[in-house]
Formats: C-alpha cells, structure tokens, sequence
C-alpha cells in the first residue's frame, strides 16, 4: 500500500498523458461513488471506500504493468527493426556503395562485393578502382531517376542517390535476357510477291511455265527452311511467310540475298523473275500485323520492286535490295483504266486544281500543262498553281512563251488563288511528286487531301498521302509527261487536242528526263514522244528551251572543276556562302557521269533557301535513292538528291563520305559472305 501511495509511482501515472487521463477518470469516478455512498449511509460509504481501495490500487498496478509491457514491446521492435534493416543492407541483392566527398569509396554491401571478386575497394577512389564504374557515377549524378546500364558483362538499373552520395545497383540480366528472348520470339509476317510473273509467262509454253514457278517456289522453300520460317503458297505470284524476330534480325543482316539468288538465277534462265517483300513485325494484333505486312509490300511495288520493307506500324521504314532498275511492265490496259478513273472524277468534280513540286521543271510544269487540256476536254475548268519566284532559265523562258497563250495564262494562279477558289468538290492533281513536303502548296494539299490524285514515276516513298482517290505511280517510266501522254488517246475525241506550246513543253519534260533519250527510255517513251511529236512539238523551241544562260553555265563547269573522284565516286562541293541553282547542281552530276571511270557522282551546293542541297546521279551500278534516302531525301536508283537544313556544306560532305564509306564496307562484306 506503501507502494501505491509514493510519490515516484504518482509521477509514474502523471508523465504519461494517455495513463494520466485514465487515472483521473478512475479517480474522480471513485470519489463521486464515495460521496453518493456515505450521504445514503455511512455504512455503505466505508463498505464502497474498502472496494474503492482494492479497485484503484488493482487497476492501476495493471495499468502501470501494461505501459511497462508495452515498452518492452517497442523496444524490442525497434531493435528487430534495426537489426532487419542492418541484415537487408547486408544481404539484400542491390548493390550499395557509399562515397565520401573526395569520391573515395567508404563502404559497399556484401552483394557489392561480388563484382569486385573480393578485391579490397574501400578507401580507394572509384576511378583507381574501376573507371567505367566512376564513369557510370558520375554520368548518374546528373540523371533524374533510375537508368538502364551495363556493366562487367551484366545489366543493372542504375541510381545515384547525389545527396547522400550512394550508388545503387540492381542487377536484372535475368529478367532483361527474358524481354530480350520474348523479343526474340514475337512473331513477323511478310508477304511474298513476284513482281513481274504474269507478264513474264505470257507467250511461253505451260511446261516452262510450270518449271520457272517449281524453281522460284523450291528456292524460296529453301531459304525459309535455312531460316527457320513457315512459308506458304498463297497464289502463283504470291507467298506468305512466318517466323520469330530473331530470324528477321538474321535475315536484315544477310540483306536479304534471297533477292539476287532469285533475280541472277532466272536472269541465266532467260526468265528474269524479281520479288517484293513487305515484312511487318512488333504487334500483338495478327489483323493488324497482316495489313501493315500488305502496306509495305504496296511501299516496295510502288518504289518499282525487286526490294524488300521491313517496317512496324507507325515506325520508320528499312529497305533492302533495290538494285536494279525496275522492269516495264506497264501495258495499255492499265493506261487505259487509269485514263478512264480520272475522266470519272474529273466529271465528278466541279473544277480541277493541278501542281508540281518546288523549283519546277520541264517535266512537273508539262505534266500540269497536259492534265489542263485533259480537263478541258472534259469540259472541267482546271487551274495550274504555279509559286516560284526565282524560275531557273528554261522556266522562265516557257512562262515568256505562255503570255502569248491566253487562255493558258489565265489558268495560271498562285496558291493564295487556289485556296480562295477551292471547294470541297473540287479535284486536286499532284503531278511529278508525292509528297506534301516538296509540293509547292501544302496548304491546298491540306484542304483538298480527301479529294487527291497522285501521278508521279518517281518510286513511293514513306511519306505518301493517306487516301487519294487514285494513284498512278509507274517507276519505270520515264517521266510524268510520259504518263500523261499515254492519257490521251482515251479522251473524248470531240474536245480540242493539245496545242504546239503543251505537246512542245511535254516533249521537252521527256527529253530532259531522258537525256535525251539516252536513260530510262523504253518503246512506250518513243511512243509518246511520237503522239507528241504529231500533236505539234516543235523541235527548234525545245532548243530553244533547253538553252543555258551564260551564268549558269559558267557556274557548271566552275563545280565540275571542283570535283574530287575516287574509287568510281565523284564528289563536288560548292563554297559554303556561294548560292547555286539546284538545276544547275543537277546538271553538274549529270556531266560527271560522263567522265570515264565514274559511276555516280554527288554535287553538294549551298541553295537559295539556305539549305544545302546534294544532287546525287549513278550509272546504274550504285543505288543513290538509299544513301540519298539516309540523309533524308529520296528519289530514283539513279536521280536523287536531299536537301539539308542548318548544316554546312562541308559538313555534308563529310557526313556524306562517311556514309559512303559505311556502304561499301557493307558491300564489301556481303561480297566475303558470298
């Protein structure tokens, strides 16, 4: 009793505010019975006082020996706390290693330790220790979060803690092998396509016929089968093929010589058989996959064939192949189907707007000039948009010509006009061109791109619209005017022909084209030249056209005079704050293709634009659309060029050379290989 009465057990009660709200509570509680006790009787009163005594020294012993238990709890879960969290720094598998301030390690985990195969570390700076590791710190120190690294043959997600100076590593080779083999195993499908086949059989017997298809059939079972591939025959010129990612990265560094294999061997069979493949991978979707697998092979038929694309849905695109030049095999039929759609939508239309690319030439400003009077002899009004301000000479010399026809010139508007007189039924016509970026109004594209019409032979690139109304794209032709040409023996014959200015601004555009008539010119380009020829193309104003003005001509041979050749290449680049006409570079290309010994040539040149332009030409044996296509431009397999911005122009030539040091080392492997 003595006990429950002093003063340190009191004090005890009272310095715990939780223990100390109980005891006044019990406290005043017992004392409110003691006072309604004795005022009803005093006997009573000391029988409750007894009882209120034994209660309250009973409580609040337990409650003392409660906070008490309690403690001893806390204090032994503060130490298992503590002790656990010593044993996970310890034992857990994340690395740790502790810096001081001069970059010496201070200590590192068990785990840690691993990796430096028990060697003593601790006290040593990082770089002594191992400089990639240092490297690695300091690198993280500036990075916001968790990053992937590699490191000692393993891959850690890697974090700097820069404020503690700590290091953490997680080692996740393990689970990175498993993204990296279910990478490895998602599916890609391709479709298989014999560019040429149905043209090929005509006129040969059924048993050569049945002999060429066993032959490209077993080649192609062959190559699946030594690719670990599923392949099958979904059509006489048609193949499906199957397989895991790891065989596509197999495929993409052997470039696909399944491409020669079949070309040379049916080439020596006097049956020469090219394929298009289009390869689609990375989607979970087979419906999806199987459309993007059909849109690249559309890509690789549009680029003239011969040529596989590897590409995922909304990715960049990688060609292979490619190099020869594509094979005719355009026929009258197709001209005339075409002919007819686009009489079809002409009368559908209430008026036609048709433009070319920037920097006109021959070749756009006649096809524009061609699909007019294609209009009117379907009685549709038809606009040429026309926005240059610095023609090059023989542009300007047919603008001059045009001002003597009238009704020519007042079909002649910019693209302000156009946009002002657009409506939504009217038809745009892209002639020479596809591509929005290079069109001379991408505004009237913009506005008219669900009401569009795509006439070009240069091969499709990545960037094509995505729903004209009708596509007609013939790599193998020689030029757009070509095309056009072929458009009008389907015309109604009541309507006016062309007239001496169209059919001589169109034959113009093909002889340009054609050097004339010396590159990519085959019977239906004489044909066509002929049509033209009969129509009233007068052969002394196609001079006339074609002749250089004297400062562009001085400027030509100063580029060819700076012309570097070497191994078959011929580089020329112009002086960096010198301007020079991008017709005039492309003439310069065009001429060292004559010097013996050349088999492409590349012209880097400052543009009026304050890009820097390279015009890129091949005699056939080198592919410049790819290395074009690699510096962001494109063209054919032996005209292309690429426009540059905020580089200079030695730099270009440098990336330049790079690049085409980089191919021919390729080339060179693959011949190893081979």
């Amino acid at each position: 009793m003595r006990e429950f009465f002093s003063r340190e057990n009191w004090l005890f009660y009272l310095k715990h505010p939780a223990v100390r709200w109980n005891v006044y509570y019990l406290l005043c509680m017992t004392v409110v019975s003691l006072v309604l006790a004795f005022m009803f009787n005093w006997v009573v009163g000391l029988v409750v006082l007894v009882l209120a005594l034994i209660g309250s020294t009973i409580s609040l012993r337990r409650l003392r020996q409660l906070v008490n238990d309690t403690h001893e709890y806390l204090k032994h879960l503060t130490y298992q706390i503590q002790h656990g969290q010593q044993e996970a720094l310890l034992e857990m598998p994340v690395g740790m290693i502790m810096l001081n301030n001069r970059n010496e390690i201070e200590w590192i985990n068990p785990y840690m330790a691993r990796y430096f195969k028990l060697e003593q570390v601790v006290g040593k700076p990082v770089t002594s220790v191992d400089d990639q590791l240092a490297k690695l710190i300091d690198t993280g120190r500036s990075h916001q979060g968790p990053r992937i690294v590699t490191w000692r043959g393993h891959q850690f997600e890697f974090l700097v803690q820069k404020r503690y100076r700590v290091a953490y590593l997680l080692d996740i080779s393990k689970y990175a092998a498993v993204e990296r083999r279910y990478r490895q195993e998602q599916i890609f499908l391709g479709n298989i396509y014999l560019d040429n086949y149905d043209e090929l059989i005509q006129g040969m017997s059924d048993t050569d016929v049945s002999n060429l298809h066993n032959y490209v059939t077993s080649e192609i079972s062959k190559w699946a089968s030594d690719n670990h591939l599923l392949m099958k025959i979904i059509d006489d010129d048609n193949y499906l093929i199957i397989g895991h990612q790891s065989s596509l990265e197999e495929l993409e560094k052997k470039k696909f010589k399944i491409l020669d294999v079949i070309r040379q061997s049916t080439s020596q069979r006097n049956s020469p058989v090219t394929l298009s493949v289009g390869i689609a991978y990375a989607e979970n979707d087979l419906i999806k996959l199987a459309d993007t697998a059909q849109n690249n092979l559309d890509l690789a038929l549009g680029r003239g064939g011969d040529q596989v694309v590897v590409r995922a849905k909304d990715q960049p695109a990688r060609f292979y192949g490619g190099k020869t030049n594509p094979m005719e095999k355009r026929t009258r039929v197709r001209a005339r189907m075409i002919s007819q759609a686009l009489q079809e939508l002409i009368n559908q239309a209430d008026q036609l707007f048709v433009m070319g690319h920037h920097n006109p030439d021959m070749d756009s400003l006649g096809a524009c000039l061609g699909i007019r009077r294609i209009a009117e002899m379907n009685g549709k009004e038809c606009w040429i948009v026309v926005d240059d301000e610095h023609p090059h000479a023989d542009i300007q010399r047919l603008m001059n010509e045009i001002d003597n026809y009238q009704t020519i010139k007042d079909h002649i508007i910019t693209p302000d006009e156009a946009l002002e007189k657009a409506t939504d039924n009217s038809l745009l016509v892209m002639v020479d061109h596809a591509k929005r970026s290079i069109t001379i109004s991408p505004e009237l594209y913009d506005k008219l791109q669900n009401r569009l019409v795509i006439i070009d032979h240069h091969r499709r690139g990545e960037e094509f619209p995505e729903n004209p109304l009708l596509v007609y794209i013939e790599p193998y032709a020689s030029s757009t005017c070509e095309l056009i040409t072929e458009m009008f023996e389907y015309q109604p014959r009541e309507g006016k022909g062309l007239n001496k200015l169209e059919a001589t601004t169109m034959l113009t555009g093909i002889q340009i084209d054609t050097k004339s008539f010396t590159k990519s010119a085959g019977t239906r380009t004489f044909d066509a030249a002929s049509y033209l020829r009969s129509a009233g193309a007068d052969g002394m104003m196609i001079q006339s056209f074609m002749k250089e003005d004297p400062q562009s001509f001085m400027d030509r041979n100063h580029l060819i005079s700076r012309a570097i050749i070497n191994d078959q290449i011929a580089i020329c680049a112009g002086e960096d704050d010198r301007v020079y006409d991008s017709v005039t570079a492309a003439q310069a290309a065009d001429m060292l293709l004559q010097v013996e010994g050349v088999e492409a040539s590349f012209v880097i040149t400052r543009r009026a634009d304050g890009k820097v332009g390279v015009s890129a030409r091949s005699a056939g044996d080198v592919n410049v659309q790819i290395i074009m296509e690699q510096m962001g431009g494109g063209g054919h397999l032996a005209n292309a060029a690429t426009q540059i911005a905020d580089r200079t122009v030695d730099e270009v030539k440098k990336e330049l050379i790079d690049l085409l040091a980089k191919t021919d080392d390729n080339s060179s492997q693959e011949d190893e290989e081979e």
